[in-house]
């Protein structure tokens, strides 16, 4: 997950898969660029303009980060041209794991705000697996929103874990961006969570990723350990 803020507001999105799973078409096998959008509410800047400068420069300086926590938050420039660019790698993934995902953002990068990628395929009981689903979405977020769920003096905002539904096992994960609160956090997922019915009505798979937070849930197990 890349934000740039200033003029222009940036999310790019990709995907950290190992696993090779074939004919799950919710599913990027690679550091695979997803989606970007734009916000230009604030207007566009110029090409050559000091405004591009400086979000070159904040992007070169990413290189320079040892990604070891997966996010970092890079400032660069001056009023009115000042540029903040904020990453955040998915909850396991970090050092060259996180690097290789951002490094394939940058190399996609365009802007905007939230979108959703589901499975095409439904399951047997769509009442049954919506409902303990969306349950298990809740429960993980009370974890990732958990005061006591810190590293060090920084609240982890992540979760993941497994529930059994009829004869399947669903894996999911949800995650806020680090420079949210736990309040703040759960605000987010609230928000994000509306988005289910439109995404993941009994879809075997599905996710939602916006700006500040973003879950995912499928059949299979999807992260590292």
């Amino acid at each position: 997950m890349l934000s740039i803020f200033g003029s222009v507001h940036i999310l790019a999105v990709v995907a950290i898969q190992l696993l090779i799973i074939p004919s799950v078409s919710s599913l990027n096998l690679t550091n695979a660029y997803l989606h970007h959008k734009c916000n230009n509410t604030e207007g566009k800047y110029s090409y050559g303009s000091a405004f591009e400068k400086y979000i070159n420069l904040a992007l070169r300086a990413m290189d320079s980060d040892n990604f070891l926590n997966g996010f970092g938050f890079i400032e660069r420039g001056e009023d009115p041209n000042k540029v903040f660019v904020m990453y955040q790698c998915r909850g396991d993934s970090y050092g060259s794991k996180c690097q290789s995902c951002i490094s394939a953002a940058v190399s996609g990068i365009d802007y905007e705000n939230d979108f959703y990628l589901s499975n095409p395929k439904n399951v047997n009981d769509k009442e049954l697996f919506n409902k303990e689903t969306s349950a298990l979405l809740v429960e993980l977020t009370n974890k990732a929103t958990d005061k006591n769920n810190m590293v060090g003096n920084q609240f982890v905002l992540y979760a993941a874990g497994e529930k059994r539904i009829g004869t399947k096992n669903v894996y999911a994960m949800v995650q806020c961006t680090k420079d949210l609160v736990t309040t703040t956090c759960a605000a987010c997922f609230e928000w994000i969570f509306k988005m289910f019915s439109k995404c993941c009505d009994g879809k075997r798979g599905g996710r939602v990723l916006g700006t500040s937070c973003n879950f995912r849930y499928e059949l299979y197990p999807f992260l590292r350990n």
